[in-house]
């Protein structure tokens, strides 16, 4: 069962990762990434969508030319999960290194 993230568990788990940052408006974390163009941005989508399928968790995901930007969020908790954060550092595992 998924639980979600809170008190100490939830900031020692946003303090690991690096340039995620929560967002405002609702219980979730997002992050921009930046490539050299569109088909490097799309690679990296794809590395993305193969990571998640194997989490079974799905990011939202907004794409413009060549900036991608992610926001997790476990929507069976309606909030940070320790799922968004195993995603988290799945994706980071694969982003170009100047957005590590």
């Amino acid at each position: 069962m998924v639980e979600k993230l809170t008190g100490t568990a939830r900031r020692a788990a946003l303090h690991e990762l690096h340039g995620w940052a929560e967002v405002e408006d609702r219980d979730a974390i997002r992050k921009t990434f930046h490539f050299g163009n569109f088909s490097e941005a799309w690679g990296f989508l794809s590395r993305v969508a193969l990571l998640a399928e194997k989490l079974d968790h799905h990011p939202e995901i907004i794409n413009i030319y060549n900036r991608v930007e992610l926001i997790l969020s476990t929507h069976d908790v309606e909030g940070l999960s320790d799922r968004d954060i195993k995603l988290a550092h799945g994706v980071e595992s694969v982003a170009p290194p100047r957005d590590r």
